[in-house]
């Protein structure tokens, strides 16, 4: 196992990173990554045991619903680029299930790969939505066969790729990138079928930074929680890379070409839900504390909205227990959550969101976004301004009530909550991808036989009807 300082050395390997223009000597020091690596370090730290053969948390392979809810509940405590290690090795390994019957090379190869991860102690990030181009096109009649990422080259120690692979959270801070099909690739797009892992310093790779990271030149105290959950995108470039047969899980074979992709989609939408059951109750709690302070928390309309959000939080809540409780397992004796709660609560969440937030807001008012600064308040000459109109009633002073328009606004109405909002809604997918799971999930041959019985077409006895 690696320590944290063992961990920002193996940063230290060359990788071609770029942000606002500007190449990035070392992502450990640079202030708009810096608080990511350390977050990353951190877990590194928590976890280290020089022991032979010790391993972390992360690198256990679920068996049962019980180490399926524990792993879940862990990850809040750690940095993305460990969750996401997490479910970009678990979705090697459904995908590889799924695979073996059919293509056992591959499924060995992931094998050995999530060994050999486990044995370096490494991080990974799944790089999967490519450029795409004109969308009404597929891959091959694209005016660039690039747009897709695709393989160039074979040959008889491995492949070469060129392509790009956009919204790559912690690109920066992983040591692979697992790169997966978009989606499902047809017959004469056998060049586009392909996935494999990539070490970010390969030659060839380039990732183009954006991050909502504050700027040196900002008071911290101004971004309560994006300071501390600093996140990097990457836009990742492969510019004729070398990739290893022993590092290739998919080469041309498009029936397993969305395997990868139905797989993520599940353990990366279960991560999201586990998120929004934390994310939903926060909203309400900053609700029902701005309105507190405000003095409303008792008119009516402003009791109705929290009750939303209250709903809100319990359905996804309920939605992701019943996922878990109701896990399968896969013939290697795996668990895996249930899709069709694991999507439906995916779905529902980021559908709703944006009106969570806009109830929030209504409810704490126009001050998270002109609230003044806490300088402003440590200020002589503006301070006794503030501490006189910004308080409300005894007990709720001028500087817990700004505090609280600071973390609603960056929390949800500026740099990071624009990022959450559009992550909400895109990350492990937009809206159609989970109502399509869903719909392959959902019993329907149940729902028609209960419709049939209703309209009296269909007897009793011929279905399962609650009493």
């Amino acid at each position: 196992m690696m320590n944290a300082d063992q961990y920002r050395e193996s940063l230290r390997d060359g990788r071609r990173l770029f942000v606002n223009g500007e190449r990035v000597e070392d992502a450990t020091t640079h202030p708009l990554f810096r608080a990511a690596v350390d977050s990353a370090a951190g877990d590194y730290d928590r976890y280290f045991d020089p022991a032979p053969g010790a391993h972390g948390p992360y690198y256990e392979i679920p068996e049962t619903p019980d180490e399926l809810r524990a792993q879940e509940e862990v990850q809040n405590t750690w940095s993305f680029a460990t969750g996401s290690t997490v479910h970009s090795l678990l979705m090697l390994m459904t995908a590889g299930s799924r695979m073996r019957a059919d293509l056992p090379v591959y499924a060995d190869r992931i094998l050995a790969y999530y060994k050999g991860a486990k044995r370096r102690d490494i991080r990974c990030v799944q790089t999967i939505t490519d450029a795409k181009g004109n969308r009404a096109l597929p891959p091959g009649k694209q005016d660039d066969p690039d747009l897709y990422l695709r393989i160039v080259d074979r040959r008889d120690d491995g492949i070469v790729i060129t392509g790009a692979k956009l919204h790559i959270s912690s690109a920066a801070m992983a040591h692979d990138l697992i790169v997966m099909p978009t989606k499902r690739m047809k017959a004469g797009e056998e060049d586009w079928a392909v996935a494999c892992a990539v070490p970010v310093n390969a030659p060839g790779v380039t990732v183009i930074n954006t991050s909502f990271a504050p700027r040196p030149d900002q008071d911290e105290r101004y971004y309560p929680y994006s300071r501390h959950n600093v996140m990097t995108e990457g836009f990742v470039v492969f510019d004729e890379v070398f990739v290893p047969n022993e590092r290739v899980f998919l080469a041309g074979e498009v029936e397993h070409s969305a395997t990868f992709a139905h797989a993520l989609g599940l353990w990366e939408r279960l991560g999201s839900v586990r998120h929004y059951v934390e994310l939903g109750d926060t909203l309400v709690g900053l609700a029902q504390l701005i309105s507190e302070a405000n003095g409303t928390e008792r008119i009516p309309h402003i009791r109705d909205k929290i009750g939303e959000m209250i709903i809100y939080a319990s359905l996804i809540r309920g939605c992701y227990e019943a996922a878990l409780s109701s896990a399968g397992r896969t013939p290697e004796g795996w668990i895996s959550p249930d899709e069709l709660f694991t999507n439906s609560a995916k779905y529902y969440a980021a559908s709703e969101f944006a009106k969570m937030v806009r109830n929030l807001h209504d409810v704490a008012g126009g001050s998270v976004l002109t609230s003044p600064t806490l300088a402003d308040l440590e200020n002589p000459e503006t301070g006794k301004y503030l501490e006189k109109y910004m308080r409300t009633m005894p007990g709720v002073d001028a500087k817990y009530r700004m505090r609280l328009f600071h973390a609603i606004r960056d929390f949800t109405a500026d740099q990071f909550g624009g990022w959450q909002l559009v992550t909400t809604l895109q990350g492990g997918g937009g809206l159609y991808a989970q109502q399509i799971v869903a719909r392959k999930h959902y019993d329907m041959d149940r729902a028609k036989e209960l419709a049939l019985y209703t309209a009296g077409i269909g007897e009793l006895d011929d279905v399962d009807v609650p009493t």
